[in-house]
């Protein structure tokens, strides 16, 4: 099963470009299973949403520190005055509606550990679904997730398959985690 045009494509281009490079090797793809890294990558897609992916990958590190780490249980607390730092911070997209999904969306992970105990036991609780019904169910349950955000997010944290090609190196050491994806 091929991975399709854009996953040989990025697999060319990628492992011999210094930032998309570590990224396509060692992450794109590979099985997350902690709230904060779900999160985080959650937030990079959003914030992706009309931009190039090498922008928000060079900015990752100033969005880690910016959002502390993504971590759920403090961003959860962020109100006015933490947006307002955010949107003077020339690290990260200063874009008001992408800030506020990141902070929103960290209260509705907070709230599913409540019923499923962790972000990524409710992947698995719904895993698999169509790429279609997942839309439907993060529109329900996140803010600021369209269906590419929703195809990239699922693609990159090995809930769809489509990260790489067969041919790619990091097919073999990604088929050898058993993805989501894999598992049906």
């Amino acid at each position: 099963m091929g991975a399709g045009p854009i996953a040989s494509s990025y697999c060319l281009m990628a492992p011999s470009h210094p930032v998309h490079g570590p990224y396509h090797d060692n992450e794109y793809g590979f099985p997350l299973a902690g709230d904060a890294a779900l999160l985080e990558r959650l937030a990079l897609e959003i914030n992706q949403a009309g931009l190039s992916w090498l922008l928000v990958l060079k900015r990752r590190a100033e969005f880690r520190r910016a959002f502390q780490g993504f971590e759920p249980d403090r961003l959860r607390r962020y109100g006015a005055r933490e947006v307002r730092r955010l949107l003077g911070d020339p690290g990260v997209i200063r874009n008001r509606k992408k800030i506020e999904a990141v902070i929103e969306n960290a209260r509705r992970v907070v709230a599913l550990r409540g019923s499923h105990g962790s972000f990524a036991a409710w992947l698995d609780a719904n895993h698999p679904l169509a790429l279609a019904d997942w839309v439907k169910l993060f529109r329900a349950t996140f803010v600021f997730t369209g269906p590419e955000v929703v195809r990239e997010f699922l693609v990159s944290v090995g809930y769809l398959a489509g990260a790489h090609d067969e041919s790619c190196p990091v097919f073999g050491r990604i088929a050898r985690l058993g993805p989501p994806w894999m598992r049906i």
